[in-house]
């Protein structure tokens, strides 16, 4: 069993207590010691740190890095590296209702879905013996991580494995095979449950139908996260439906990724939203949110698709805008506002919405730019027209960047005691994902601490590390206290940084002096030292 002994560091608890200068002595996989003047006799190794900051691996708890783990990767691209450049040594995976698992029997059902999840997990095909909770855990276990994964079952998936995308409502008998699947997965371990309700189907949910299905979550005591339906027009009443769902089914409930879109809602809509929260909290619910580090989103093209022109059939809406009928229908739609749908190309416009995601040859070259700049480039009658065409050639798999949001909403949310940090890093087949990827964590601290002073340091750690993972279940980590896993980061607050930017978003975070996962040293002087350490939550 090896000994560390990081001497004359600044430590940072992780629960927002003040910094204070000392040691801590790490042994096997665990802290053992934190205290001032440590004997370095006995260690194997002594790292002097002249005052480096100490903190708590940072913790993901919104990362779509599903079926990452399960493929071959060299070492050049493998998934672990903008993770562990980033000082996160925990990921929980199963977001926004969106996971690989359970899988429908008819066949034709699991490429629909698939197909509809690609702009966020990626290509899936290779992975059809993952069809339930159960065999993925058994497969993560099986994995070299690269750090500690924990994964929640997506309700959504649990939906097309039973019903399809169908917006029939579901029976009472397919309402408790729905539980019963639930169940299956919080006995597992899961550490929760995720909702989309603006994806499909479960765009077609109510909060009653949710409340029966998710009380298992209640009875375990674990949290349930939710993509709510809206997050512009109809941001309001989606948080106040997802409060309504927690309150149902007994959980405690998260707002994920917390923002105001659309123009006309900025430094408005956001803080009515909050009085909702807050209204809730007072009463004794747990709610509360996270937030990404960026004022612009990424999701799927076909979520700009209204809904009613969608009907739960998408190989069928992919064919009537083959035609010039559909396309028709579909920018008469387009110009009208939805109650319990957000309608961006009305709400943003099109010159917002960037395709960043695309893998047949003839729509490489419209990667990068916005819908507008290609309808106008590539001679298409309208955006309309252009949406069209990607999504029909593309089967309705490619992802696209939406600039929805305001820096100044952004940063009140950041601000909220009860915010953590997320990434939702998503991994479509991309060489331009969202910067977010590569560098959520270390902007935090770059931009919010050092640059703007929106967060002190001690709390900004807070909402990476201990608040995350507490809210998550995830017992023994995400605090630098004696008897917890050592997971540790080490950097210079005044360096450390993030790289990528939208323009170049594949660039590593830079200046992260040690990161351990385990106790294992994983990253010296941004240098990848083991991708082997992590372990299945």
């Amino acid at each position: 069993m090896e000994h560390i002994l990081l001497k004359n560091g600044m430590i940072y608890d992780g629960m927002g207590g003040r910094p204070f200068a000392g040691d801590l002595l790490i042994s096997g996989d665990r802290i053992v010691k934190i205290g001032n003047h440590l004997n370095p006799a006995g260690a194997d190794q002594v790292l002097e740190l002249d005052g480096l900051a100490v903190t708590p691996g940072f913790v993901d708890m919104h990362r779509h890095c599903d079926k990452n783990p399960l493929e071959a990767q060299g070492d050049g691209r493998h998934y672990g590296n903008p993770i562990l450049r980033q000082g996160i040594t925990t990921v929980v995976t199963g977001n926004c209702g969106i996971s690989m698992y359970p899988l429908n029997r008819d066949e034709e059902v699991v490429r629909q879905m698939r197909d509809y999840y690609a702009p966020v997990l990626g290509r899936l095909e290779q992975f059809a013996s993952v069809s339930s909770y159960p065999e993925y855990r058994n497969r993560l276990g099986q994995c070299a991580l690269p750090v500690n994964t924990a994964a929640m079952i997506g309700m959504g998936a649990v939906r097309i494995a039973v019903k399809g995308f169908s917006a029939e409502p579901l029976t009472e008998e397919e309402t408790e095979t729905c539980r019963g699947i639930i169940e299956q997965a919080l006995a597992l371990g899961a550490p929760g449950v995720s909702i989309g309700l603006m994806y499909l189907p479960e765009c077609y949910e109510t909060a009653e139908e949710l409340g029966k299905i998710l009380e298992p979550a209640g009875r375990y005591g674990r949290i349930v996260t939710a993509h709510i339906r809206g997050e512009g027009d109809s941001l309001v009443k989606s948080v106040e439906e997802a409060i309504q769902i927690g309150k149902l089914a007994g959980c405690p409930i998260e707002i994920s990724h917390f923002k105001s879109c659309g123009v006309s809602n900025w430094n408005r809509e956001l803080f009515r939203a909050v009085e909702r929260i807050e209204e809730a909290r007072r009463t004794g619910q747990e709610v509360a949110c996270d937030f990404y580090p960026y004022d612009c989103g990424s999701t799927t093209l076909m979520s700009m698709i209204p809904p009613d022109f969608t009907a739960g059939d998408i190989p069928g809406a992919l064919k009537r805008l083959e035609t010039e009928e559909g396309r028709e229908l579909l920018r008469k739609m387009l110009r009208a506002s939805y109650p319990d749908w957000d309608n961006y190309a009305l709400s943003l416009g099109w010159d917002k919405v960037i395709l960043s995601s695309a893998e047949r040859d003839e729509n490489q070259a419209m990667i990068g730019k916005s819908i507008a700049a290609i309808a106008k480039e590539f001679g298409f009658r309208d955006e309309a027209d252009a949406a069209a065409h990607i999504l029909t050639s593309e089967r309705g798999t490619a992802a696209i960047i939406v600039q929805s949001m305001s820096q100044a909403d952004v940063d009140a949310v950041a601000g909220l005691p009860y915010s953590c940090l997320i990434s939702d890093a998503i991994y479509a087949e991309t060489d331009s994902p969202h910067p977010r990827m590569y560098g959520a964590f270390p902007r935090l601290l770059a931009d919010y601490v050092k640059k703007r002073k929106v967060l002190s340091l001690e709390t900004a750690i807070k909402k990476m590390t201990g608040m995350p993972a507490e809210r998550m279940g995830i017992r023994q980590r995400g605090r630098l206290q004696e008897g917890y896993f050592a997971d540790i980061n080490v950097f210079d607050p005044n360096r450390f940084r993030d790289m990528a930017t939208y323009t170049a978003p594949t660039q590593c975070a830079r200046n992260l002096s040690y990161c351990f996962v385990n106790g294992k040293l994983a990253v010296k002087d941004d240098r990848i030292i083991c991708r082997n350490a992590g372990r299945l939550i």
